[in-house]
C-alpha cells in the first residue's frame, strides 16, 4: 500500500463548510473549506473530487493521489469495506469521505452528490471511474442477455448517470464549472477476444466523452478520457497468466505500475478549466496493442 503513495506533496487545509452522512450513516464531520497559502501565493477554495470504483485498483490509486495533492476525495463504490481501506491508506483525514454507492443504481447516485453538495457546496472533478470487464473469454454467441446487461449498466449507464448529476451541479455552482474524466480503456479503440459487452461499452463512452465536452463548452465543464492498457491491478491479474490473443494463442502479457496511471490522471485534473486533455492513452510499453504485438 505505502507503493502506492508515491505522491509527495504536503497537505493542509482549514475551514468547516457543513455536515453529511457519510456510509454507515454517522455524521462526517466538518469539510475542508481552504487551502493555506504558500510560497506567498494566496489561499484558495479546497478542490473536491468525486471518485467512482474507488475501493480498488485504479480508483484507489487515483484517490490517494488527489488526496496527496491537497483535494478533498469523495469515495464512491458498491463495498463498504474496501472504501474503508482506501480511506485508510488515506489516513482517514477529511480528505476521504467514503459514500457507498451502486453507480447503476439512480437514487444511489442522487444520493451521493447530494452528499457532495450539502458537505462541500460544490464539485470540480468527477472520475468516473466504476467498471466490469464482464464475464471474460465467453463467447458471444453464449453470453447471457443479464450478464450484456450488467457490463452496460455499469460501464455505461453508471457514467451517464454520475456525469448527469455532475454536470447539474458544476453548472449551477458559483464559480460556476468542473471537471469529468471519464476512465476508457485502450478497448475503446481495439477489442480483445470474446469481449463484446466490454468493448461496446468503452467505445460508446467515447461518444459520451465527446458529448459531455460539446455541451459543457457554455458552462465551463471540462471532459476528457483516459483510456489505460494493463496497469497492474487485481482486474489485470490474469494478464500475468496468458490472456487469448487475436491469433487464438494465450500469451503473458507486461503491466505498468498503477502510480503511473494515477499521475496522468491528477496530470489531466490540475489543468486550468481553459485547457483539456482530450484523450489519453497509458500503457504498458511492450503489450500487444501497437502494430502486431
Amino acid at each position: 500500500m505505502d507503493a502506492m503513495r508515491n505522491f509527495n506533496t504536503i497537505r493542509g487545509t482549514t475551514g468547516t463548510a457543513g455536515t453529511a452522512r457519510a456510509e454507515d450513516g454517522t455524521e462526517a464531520g466538518t469539510a475542508a473549506g481552504t487551502e493555506a497559502g504558500t510560497a506567498g501565493f494566496p489561499a484558495r477554495t479546497v478542490r473536491t473530487a468525486v471518485v467512482t470504483g474507488a475501493g480498488s485498483g485504479i480508483g484507489r490509486a487515483v484517490s490517494l493521489a488527489l488526496a496527496d495533492a491537497g483535494w478533498s476525495v469523495v469515495l464512491a463504490g458498491r463495498r463498504k469495506e474496501t472504501l474503508a481501506v482506501t480511506a485508510a491508506a488515506m489516513g482517514g483525514e477529511a480528505q476521504a469521505l467514503p459514500v457507498r454507492t451502486d453507480a447503476s443504481q439512480p437514487a444511489d447516485v442522487a444520493a451521493l452528490f447530494a452528499t457532495v453538495r450539502e458537505r462541500y457546496g460544490r464539485l470540480d472533478l468527477l472520475f468516473n471511474n466504476a467498471g466490469t470487464f464482464g464475464p471474460g473469454g465467453t463467447p458471444l454467441e453464449d453470453l447471457p442477455l443479464s450478464a450484456w446487461q450488467k457490463v452496460v449498466d455499469t460501464n455505461l449507464t453508471g457514467a451517464f448517470l454520475c456525469a448527469q448529476a455532475a454536470f447539474r451541479l458544476m453548472k449551477a455552482q458559483d464559480p460556476q464549472g468542473g471537471r469529468i474524466i471519464n476512465n476508457g480503456s485502450i478497448s475503446a479503440h481495439t477489442p480483445r477476444p470474446d469481449s463484446v459487452a466490454y468493448t461496446a461499452t468503452k467505445h460508446a463512452l467515447t461518444g459520451l466523452t465527446k458529448s459531455l465536452s460539446l455541451d459543457g463548452r457554455p458552462y465551463r465543464i471540462a471532459c476528457g478520457q483516459i483510456d489505460i492498457g494493463n496497469a497492474a491491478t487485481d482486474m489485470t491479474e490474469r494478464m500475468r497468466r496468458g490472456v487469448k490473443q487475436a491469433n487464438g494463442e494465450l500469451a503473458v502479457e507486461p503491466v505498468m505500475d498503477v502510480t503511473d496511471v494515477a499521475t496522468t490522471v491528477l496530470h489531466m485534473a490540475e489543468l486550468p478549466l481553459e485547457a483539456n486533455i482530450q484523450f489519453a492513452t497509458v500503457l504498458a510499453t511492450t503489450m500487444p496493442y501497437v502494430g502486431r504485438g
